[in-house]
């Protein structure tokens, strides 16, 4: 990730973009990485209409005091997966903010885990509410946690 630039897209212009516009500059390099993205270490990998993935690996740095990486860290990719993947729908002007997230953890991370995939997934996104759906998963394919989203969708 060394090669990625780091930090927000003026709202001025968020303001004329539309999600899926906004999302594919992000995902070439047209626009810099939020600055999350280098404080966790997980990146875009994927974006179409409705859906995004992002990838990340399990770091010790990341580990709770059981020894496993915290809950936080899954919790964290899933919320941005699930927001992002309804930003890619709105169109230029909207923006959204989280209202509600659930996560069900399925299985602990650690640094052996090796990098994990979360994918969130539209539900509905309807005028100024949307729902999605996010999962993470390891290399093999093992679901790791679940999750779903509320976020109210206004004018930015």
């Amino acid at each position: 990730m060394s090669d990625v630039t780091y930090g927000v897209v003026p709202l001025e212009e968020a303001r004329t973009l539309d999600g899926l516009t906004l999302f594919q500059g992000l995902l070439e390099g047209r626009y810099p990485a939020p600055p999350i993205s280098r404080a966790l270490g997980f990146g875009l990998s994927e974006v179409e209409r409705g859906r995004v993935v992002f990838t990340y690996t399990p770091l010790y740095d990341h580990y709770n005091p059981l020894g496993t990486v915290h809950g936080g860290i899954a919790a964290t990719l899933l919320d941005s997966v699930m927001g992002c993947c309804i930003h890619t729908t709105l169109p230029a002007g909207k923006g959204y903010t989280t209202v509600e997230i659930k996560v069900n953890y399925v299985r602990a991370m650690t640094d052996r885990t090796g990098p994990v995939k979360a994918e969130g997934k539209v539900i509905n996104v309807g005028s100024r509410i949307a729902t999605s759906e996010g999962r993470l998963y390891d290399a093999a394919g093992k679901l790791l946690a679940h999750g779903t989203t509320t976020c109210l969708v206004f004018p930015i």
